[in-house]
Parts: structure tokens; sequence; C-alpha cells
């Protein structure tokens, strides 16, 4: 997924390396990528002492804090572009019957990541009384490759709205979204790509019902003709799958506005134990899916939720101590980077066993990963034929052990020679 040429060109493409003297792109990329988070090297200098072991230099601090530059965070975020890109074309999991005649299942979500307060003035928080300050991570993962297929960083104050990002890219492709996302001028637009949606309707939302896709036998209620918030509240069926109309104005064009009316499909699936309907809004035809499965297949948004706690339970994304804003957006790049190479040996592992691939969970693995990463990078640069010998690590030992304050007054120095 990374190999040493793209590395090396990419890095003086960037200009994070103009001439290699003591700073190897390739080693550092990958001491940072497999070092950051999973090794618990979430300072600086601890990266840096991890960087002299593999490359067998000594660095100054500053030599080091100094390459957290603009051009390192766009080296990072053109790597990890370059892994969406690899990944899309491996083979990954495929789409079960009901959803085979769709080219993808995607989920669009985004996540708040803390940052040191002292940032507040270049990334404000949202909601707070008190110093802090956030940026914003949008995410749209792939059910078949199992992996972010685009990655965003925006300041935490940006709308939902201005985030979502539609396009031809959705044609055949489902795209579950977050309540934050509800918006009828998107569902348009989805639709007139050629794409399919599942959402949550908004708790505001009161479409008029127009259809229904699903007779109840007996004496039920004709829905019909009728606001839906008005006749929930009288149904004693367990899924109502209707048919509405939505009123609502596209953006300008040319000075003029134009006003809207479109169908949408609706499903109330009612559950027993919180004792209310949860509703969806759709445009999957019901010969496609029936009202349970769109209720179950808006449940898989828990997939990116999953990459949300990997990214920050495991590799560290929400705990950034640096002041440094530089240095923040190159450590969030880096998380990515350690879940997309972790992510692509997951996909490995579980084509080599497909009788049990479901089995390896996301949150599982990434607990073996982490506690195999530091293996996992000296057999990397083993293969580049940067091989640790017992010499070089003795005279590591000999420099990062000793104390770099000369006049600090030691404990038993008075008493012990």
């Amino acid at each position: 997924m990374f190999p040493e040429a793209f590395l090396r060109n990419t890095a003086r493409e960037t200009g994070v390396v103009i001439r290699e003297r003591k700073i190897d792109p390739v080693i550092l990329f990958w001491v940072l990528t497999l070092g950051f988070g999973v090794r618990f090297l979430s300072t600086i200098r601890g990266l840096k002492r991890k960087y002299e072991e593999k490359a067998e230099v000594k660095l100054s601090i500053s030599s080091f804090y100094d390459r957290f530059t603009p051009e390192m965070a766009d080296f990072l975020q053109r790597c990890v572009l370059h892994a969406i890109a690899f990944q899309a074309q491996q083979p990954g999991r495929v789409l079960g019957d009901k959803l085979k005649r769709f080219k993808d299942l995607v989920i669009q979500d985004s996540t708040i990541i803390r940052l040191h307060e002292s940032l507040a003035k270049i990334w404000p928080a949202a909601r707070s009384k008190k110093a802090a300050a956030g940026v914003k991570l949008s995410c749209v993962v792939s059910a078949i490759a199992n992996s972010p297929k685009s990655v965003r960083i925006y300041p935490e104050r940006t709308a939902e709205a201005k985030i979502l990002r539609l396009g031809p890219w959705l044609k055949d492709c489902i795209l579950l979204i977050d309540l934050g996302y509800f918006k009828y001028l998107f569902f348009d637009r989805i639709d007139r790509y050629g794409g399919y949606f599942v959402s949550r309707l908004k708790g505001n939302a009161n479409p008029l019902i127009v259809g229904i896709n699903r007779k109840w036998r007996g004496d039920s209620i004709d829905v019909v003709g009728q606001k839906l918030r008005e006749v929930l509240p009288l149904l004693k069926r367990e899924v109502l799958d209707v048919e509405v109309e939505v009123k609502f104005k596209r953006r300008k064009y040319k000075g003029q506005q134009s006003t809207v009316n479109r169908r949408f499909r609706v499903v109330c699936v009612f559950n027993s134990e919180l004792g209310k309907y949860h509703t969806y809004l759709t445009n999957i035809p019901v010969e496609i899916l029936s009202a349970e499965d769109i209720a179950l297949l808006y449940g898989a948004r828990w997939e990116i939720e999953l990459i949300f706690k990997e990214l920050k339970s495991h590799y560290r994304m929400d705990q950034i101590p640096s002041a440094n804003p530089e240095i923040v957006k190159c450590l969030i790049w880096v998380a990515i980077l350690t879940l997309m190479c972790s992510h692509r040996i997951l996909r490995l592992v579980r084509n080599a066993n497909p009788e049990n691939a479901n089995r390896y969970t996301p949150l599982r693995w990434a607990k073996v990963f982490s506690e195999n990463a530091d293996r996992l990078l000296t057999e990397i640069l083993d293969c580049m034929g940067l091989k640790l010998d017992m010499l070089t690590l003795y005279d590591i030992c000999i420099g990062h052990g000793c104390d770099p304050n000369v006049k600090r007054e030691r404990l038993m120095e008075r008493w012990v020679t």
C-alpha cells in the first residue's frame, strides 16, 4: 500500500525533504504511523527516540520538532488519499443478496476531536462556556472496503450541511445519513444523482401521506391524505410503510428559486421497549427492501461509530496534547494512516480465513494490531535493509538513558559514586 518509491517521491513533491540527510522520510513515515498511539508514543520526544532507534542516528529535539510543518501535513494527507484509492481497488467484502443490485453501502458522519485550549482562537469549540478548542473529522465509510472512502478535517463550528459532499459517485450506492444532515434538498440531489439513501425522520418533520405500501387487514385507520405526526399516536400496527409528499425550495439559480414537491418513502417501526415508533425516510422501493429491512439497514450506521471509537480509543486521536497547530494536523492524519494500515491487514486476514471473516471484529482486531505494531515496524524496516544490531542498540541505550540536564542534583549523588 505504501511502496518506498511512492513515499520518497511524495515527500519530495510536497517539500517535506529537499535533500535526505539525517531525516529519512520513509523511516519517519513508518515511525509515525506505527508509533503514535499504538505504542503510546504520544509525545514528540517519544517519537524522536523511536526514530533515532530505527534510523540509527542521533538528532536534536529542535531538528525533529521542526519537521512538523504544513508540508508534512500535506504529505500525510496525500498518503491518506493514496491509501483510500488503493483500498478501493482491492477485493473486499460483498454485499448480501438483498443489496446485490447496489454498488456499495456508504455511511456519512462526523466526530469532534478535542484539542489543547490554547488553540481556541484558531479552532474554537461550538458549544462551550470556557476556553475550548476542537476540530470536526468528517468521514464517508464504505461497507465493502470496510474503510474510509473520504476523510476531511473542518473547524468544529462548520455546519453539518456544509460538510456533506454529494456527487456522481453516489450512483447505485446507498448512503446512510445521520439526522444532522437531514435536508430534503440533499435527498432530492441524491435521487437525481441515481443514488439511494436512508435517514431517520426529523422530529419536527410532518409530511403528507399520499399512498400506502403495506395494507393491514380488518378495521384499520385510513392514513392517506393525513399528516404523519397526526396519525402515528392513533395507530396500533407494528409497521407503517407509506409514500409521502414533501415541499422544499431548491437553491437559487440566476436569481430565481423554485419550490419543489417530491415523493419519498417513510417507514415507521414500533419499538416496544421505548413505546414509540422509529421513523425513517428513504427512496429505496418497497420491492427491493421491506420496512423491516430498512430499519435493520439503518442500524448499519454503527459501523462508522466503531471506526471513530477505534481512532479515539486505540489510535489516540482524541489525545493530542500539543499546542502547535501543525503538529495537531499532522498527528490527526497519522492516526488515520494507522487506521488504514490496520484495516489493510485486517482485510488480508479476513481473505485468508473467509469462513470466519465476520468474527474478526474491528475493535478486537485494533487491540491485536496495537499490541503488535512495534514488531510490524521492525519487520517493515528490516525489509528495507535497516536491521538493528546489538552494538547500535547499546549506543542508543547510552544516549537515551543519560539525563541531558547536566547541572541537576541527583538524590544519591553525595552518598554514592
